[in-house]
């Protein structure tokens, strides 16, 4: 038995808080490591000790292997727990750790070696008997063969990954998916296979000791996911046949077993709309949903990490489940904008109910690795928190997690909250009918219409004119002039929509609303508003940020009627510079990582021609041409770090005959 006192994660954000957090528990000194954009990071602020790796690009610090086990050695660590990303399944990382004389919190490099290539694990598991698809050449398709799925050999996270529906695209589509794949994991091996249109994502926790004992801790569903990442889990997955459940953790204990594995792993699995299933692949580390398998076996996985890695020996069979879990990815995006990741001040990160622990009977757990004021980066992947709602039925606990997610105060950034909370809603999903084309067929619908601001701009003009209750005695009776005949006008915007009330202040009492039948204003402070909407009395929280010159910049309204961003319309236009027709903007900052081969100025481009492709976040977003005419002007170039708003490229319309 190995005796750890000292525990360093390598890596950031909201794993290395959880990892702490039951280190903690368990009596351990914790050591966090940072690149520069994170010195002052929730991870880093709630470890014992931290060391910076100098840097802000993942390349030059989480994934430098050699500055992570100096800095374990420097802060007397006697452990390394990798998180999920980054390092987690690199082998030779994982012996470098052991040669330094520090304890792997993961299983064997050689388990982690025989899974790495996904090519090479489906020729091991198809030796252990686990159900596979059969692999397509690409030289060889045939219009038979189609849809196909290319996907990368190494890595995960749905990089490298493409639909082929056109024998006529995929020369192209290898070729980009191959250069995203080097980008991402440094190996561009890519591998196709029939699509599973329809098909469910499902998974096997599995857990596993150094005697011999291997868990399979029940099922998760991972079918909703945007760009081939999951966005909502749960556990069980539901809807499945005891027959077909059976199958699934027999294939994972076999699968786990044909590679001698130790520690916390998961076997993927897809099912086609036949109920048949098929092995993916193994992800040999903690997954980012294991909350709702802790939840559902009332375990704690990285505890039981930390015993396997000292030599304890798990009891023969595991507890027995109760309940049902679902989480929630909650992302700084906007889903309808193309999932675009969003960068800047979270002011508020609040979810009603919601601690890090959680229990059972309808509670909430909230993971994150943000609090109100940290800045949202360009460098890293934009989950904010995972949101996971325990209940003793599916229906329970999918009806908590909504209601969480819709009374959760998020201030300062753009998330795909309001997506969240309509898809749990969704007809489909609460009648488990789920797969991976969710969002394929139903975006549109779950992100059009915008909720009307008007009362929320209510609210934010009344709040705004309302004296502190600690201002100056002349302040608060001034508060509200009395000229019945001259309306108080303020203007706002809200998601591209024009808003503006007009109010008249009273001696006593609050305010009148002109224009605004039905409304009646019971009582204003300034952070919140008491309205009686048509007879019914709502609540509207009010939250104002100023901007550097102490000018209100936003103003954040939060209500069951929904939650709204509000700014300020100026009385006057602030002239600004315009730019030049066509030209096309960085909509977020990031590196320039492809740009369409032999594009130059001059060159005659269709509207809605790929020209280049920026990476940001994780995530590769194209940049196309905004109509057909003719490039003039080309600013970017590979490899060219941009900020937001930055001149990328110039499409000049050509002229209707």
């Amino acid at each position: 038995m190995t005796n750890l006192t000292s525990l360093l994660v390598a890596n950031r954000g909201e794993i290395a808080v959880r990892v702490f957090r039951t280190a903690r528990a368990l009596g351990l000194a914790t050591v966090a490591v940072h690149s520069d954009p994170d010195a002052d990071a929730l991870h880093v602020r709630e470890a014992d000790a931290a060391v910076r790796l100098p840097g802000a690009a993942p390349a030059d610090t989480y994934l430098r292997g050699d500055l992570v086990i100096k800095a374990a050695l420097a802060a007397g660590a006697d452990a390394v727990h990798p998180g999920y990303g980054f390092l987690s399944e690199n082998a030779g990382f994982a012996r470098d750790v052991a040669a330094a004389g520090l304890t792997w919190i993961g299983p064997p490099p050689e388990a982690i070696e025989a899974m790495a290539s996904k090519t090479r694990a489906k020729e091991l598991m198809r030796a252990a008997g686990v159900p596979l698809l059969d692999p397509v050449d690409p030289a060889a398709a045939t219009a038979a063969d189609l849809p196909l799925l290319l996907k990368a050999a190494a890595g995960g996270g749905g990089r490298g990954m493409r639909v082929v529906r056109d024998l006529d695209t995929l020369k192209e589509e290898m070729q980009a998916a191959s250069a995203e794949a080097a980008s991402a994991f440094g190996d561009g091996e890519v591998f196709a296979e029939p699509y599973v249109e329809r098909g469910r994502h499902v998974e096997v926790q599995i857990l596993a000791d150094s005697h011999g004992t291997v868990w399979a801790l029940g099922t998760r569903d991972c079918s909703l996911q945007r760009r081939h990442q999951k966005v909502i889990e749960e556990a069980p997955a539901p809807a499945l046949p005891e027959t077909l459940r059976t199958t699934l953790h027999e294939a994972a204990v076999a699968a786990a077993r044909a590679v001698s594995y130790q520690g916390a792993g998961t076997v993927e699995f897809l099912v086609a709309a036949d109920g048949r299933p098929y092995f993916l692949e193994m992800n040999t580390r903690l997954q980012v949903e294991h909350p709702v398998t802790e939840a559902v076996f009332g375990l704690d996985l990285v505890a039981l990490q930390l015993r396997i890695a000292e030599g304890a020996a798990l009891p023969l069979t595991p507890p027995e489940p109760t309940g049902h879990a679902v989480e929630a990815r909650l992302y700084a995006e906007d889903p309808a904008q193309d999932w675009r990741p969003q960068t800047g001040v979270l002011h508020t990160l609040d979810v009603p109910g919601g601690g890090p622990l959680g229990e059972a009977g309808g509670k909430v757990r909230v993971d994150t690795g943000f609090a109100d004021g940290d800045t949202v980066g360009v460098h890293y992947d934009p989950m904010l928190a995972k949101v996971v709602a325990h209940a003793p039925t599916r229906a329970e606990a999918v009806r908590v997690l909504a209601h969480a997610l819709a009374g959760a105060r998020i201030h300062g950034l753009t998330t795909n909250r309001e997506l969240l909370v309509r898809s749990l809603r969704h007809p489909e999903f609460a009648e488990a009918r789920l797969d991976t084309g969710f969002y394929e067929r139903h975006l549109g619908s779950l992100t059009e219409g915008a909720p009307d601001a008007t009362l929320s701009a209510v609210a934010a003009a009344l709040a705004a004119a309302a004296p502190a209750a600690d201002a100056p005695l002349a302040t608060r009776l001034g508060g509200w002039r009395n000229l019945r005949s001259q309306p108080q006008i303020r203007r706002y915007s809200a998601a591209g929509t024009a808003y503006e009330v007009r109010y008249r202040p009273v001696r006593s009492g609050p305010p009148e609303l002109v224009d605004h039948p039905g409304v009646r204003v019971l009582s204003v402070e300034p952070g919140r508003v008491s309205l009686e909407v048509e007879g019914v009395r709502r609540m509207f929280h009010v939250k104002r940020k100023s901007n550097a010159e102490g000018a209100q910049a936003e103003t954040y309204i939060d209500s069951t009627l929904g939650a709204h961003t509000l700014t300020p319309v100026p009385r006057f236009a602030d002239p600004q510079d315009r730019t030049e027709p066509g030209s096309l903007l960085a909509p977020m900052p990031g590196t320039v990582v492809r740009v369409a081969e032999g594009l130059a100025p001059g060159d005659a481009v269709t509207a809605g021609q790929p020209l280049l492709w920026l990476e940001a976040m994780k995530m590769e977003h194209r940049i196309v041409s905004p109509a057909s005419g003719t490039l003039t002007a080309l600013h970017a170039t590979l490899g060219h770090q941009v900020e937001f708003g930055a001149l990328l490229a110039v499409v000049q319309e050509e002229t209707p005959a």
